[in-house]
Parts: structure tokens; sequence; C-alpha cells
């Protein structure tokens, strides 16, 4: 096959559960070890059907061949695919291969939601107490801020200071009695207003283990001159739900930036330390909840993000994107 896609032209992603497809592409001559510069079988691991998987893995020469640091198992897993996990695994895959971070797949499965997908062999520790806990943590926290429709949306999660403190440290000034009737017609029409004007209005609401600074419509929570000076002393992370570009993160620790042009909810990166391997599997596809959880923030319900918070209040004028 020259074709770049290597026999695999038009496969969306739904077409990885077509069994009868997938193996009448194979008999014509379907590369299984590439596809369009992937490996159809960490496709299949994650979108596919048990019967493609399994198709695909008889005919692959490693059933745990590498792609960007990972294997299909791995894949399999990270999406919460446990019947393609399962299929793998029966292929020969294996389940405690060390992979990022030193994270085989058996090991990530016993945080998520099916812990006894693989048989745990002699001698694996399994997951630490702190790892236990912080996967109950994810659980729970997961559950309390899903669904949430967050394109648009501007957020500092700030560890150990109360909304007052937020505050104080922004020099704010409560949104007067005008700005509150104008809010409900902003809320519902954003763009209706001038960018500077909608941009100083911020929600600030205490939580367990800290505040929210939020803003539905824009990104100013995560501006940099408003994260230097909530995170003197302490830690946030700042997100804007880019609706044209995805989720940014950014953390600033005692007014210093220390990550930017982050991705909070995406999987795990190839570099990623154990830590940020966990989290990114506990919180993949809830960006919102990985920004509280990187703070320390517990919240018991989703009002500090979806409003009304314990008060609105204005920026003053200056640059807030300057460090």
């Amino acid at each position: 096959m020259t074709d770049r896609h290597h026999g695999w032209a038009d496969m969306g992603w739904e077409s990885w559960k077509d069994h009868e497809d997938v193996r009448r592409r194979l008999a014509q001559g379907a590369d299984p070890e590439e596809w369009s510069g992937g490996r159809p079988l960490h496709r299949a691991a994650v979108f596919g059907s048990p019967e493609v998987v399994a198709e695909l893995a008889r005919r692959v020469a490693d059933v745990d061949a590498i792609e960007y640091g990972t294997t299909a198992l791995w894949e399999a897993v990270l999406s919460n695919q446990p019947d393609n996990a399962r299929a793998l695994a029966s292929a020969g895959a294996d389940p405690w291969l060390p992979l990022i971070g030193g994270w085989s797949p058996g090991r990530l499965s016993l945080a998520g939601p099916t812990p006894h997908l693989f048989a745990m062999p002699e001698g694996e520790l399994g997951l630490s107490e702190a790892e236990r806990t912080a996967a109950r943590e994810g659980r729970r926290l997961t559950s309390v801020l899903e669904g949430i429709h967050d394109d648009g949306m501007g957020l500092a999660c700030v560890a150990g200071i109360d909304a007052e403190e937020a505050v104080r440290r922004l020099e704010a000034t409560p949104a007067g009695a005008q700005e509150l009737e104008e809010l409900e017609e902003l809320l519902e029409e954003p763009w209706a207003y001038e960018g500077d004007e909608s941009l100083e209005i911020i929600g600030v609401t205490t939580v367990p283990g800290g505040c929210v600074v939020t803003q539905p419509w824009g990104y100013a929570p995560s501006m940099p001159g408003v994260l230097k000076r909530l995170s003197a002393g302490t830690v946030c992370y700042g997100l804007y739900a880019n609706p044209k570009s995805g989720n940014q993160g950014c953390i600033f620790r005692d007014g210093v930036v220390e990550g930017w042009d982050l991705h909070p909810g995406g999987g795990p990166n190839p570099d990623d330390a154990s830590g940020e391997v966990l989290a990114s599997y506990l919180y993949r596809y809830n960006a919102v909840a990985y920004s509280c959880a990187f703070a320390g923030l517990r919240l018991t319900d989703a009002h500090a993000v979806t409003g009304p918070p314990d008060r609105w209040v204005r920026l003053p004028q200056r640059d807030h994107w300057a460090q």
C-alpha cells in the first residue's frame, strides 16, 4: 500500500466499530500496523469494538507496540473502554507494563471505574494510600462538577483564601445596583456588551479549601495580572474554556507563572511525572474539576462555577495582562 492511509482511507471514528468492514479492508491489503501516521490498534482501542480490537490484535507483530509513549491497552483503559481492554489482554497485551510516569495500564485501572479489570500479579503493589485517596476524591469531585457547559467560561481556583480576601487582593469593588440589574441580561447575551465592560465583572465564591473566581462569559479570571495577585503566598489554577481552541490552563504560584498554555481535562503527556499522570486520568474530559483539584478545592456543589456566586464585583481599571 503506497497510500498514506495504508488501506484505511475514509475511516471515521465510528468505522472502527464495523468488524466486517475492517476485515474486508485487511483482506484487501490494509496495513494492520499503520494508519495515517498512527497505529490502527491504538485507534480501535479507543473508538472501536472488542471484535475489531481482537481482529487487529491477531494481525500485528507486537500487541504492546508503543505510540507516543503508550500501548493500545493503555489507551483502552484511559478511554474507559473495559471490553476493548479485556480483548487486548486476552490477545497477550501486558496490563502491568510500566509506561508514562511509571504507571502501567493495570495500575492505572485501579484508580478508575473498573478496578478489577485485570488480575493483579504477585508482587504488584497496587495503589498507595495517597493514590487511593486521590482516586476517591476524583470520583466525588467529577460527580459534583459533571455536565457543566463551560464554553467561554473563565475560572480561577485559588487555594487557602476566601472570597473576601480574593476581593481585597484584586482591589475589586462590589457591583452596583444597576450592574446587578444588567447581569441577568449580560448572562443571556454576553456578546451584546463591549468586551472591556463585560470583562470587568467577575463572581467570587468561598468553597472548602479556598475560593473560586468565575466569569461565565469571558477569560478575565485567568488573566496574568489577576492570577498574580490572587496567588500571593499560595497557588491558583486559571482556566479559560476557549470555544475556538479548547481549554487553556495556567498555574501561578506566589505571584509567579509556573505553567502556561496547559490543557486541563486532556490525557497524560509522554513526559508527565507520576502525580500528573494520575490527575490527568482522574479528571479527563472535565477541565473544571481538574482545575479545582489542582488547587485543592473540595466543592460540595457546583454553584461556585455555575452561579450565582457569593458576590459579584468589579475589577479596577488597569492592565490585567501585565504581570
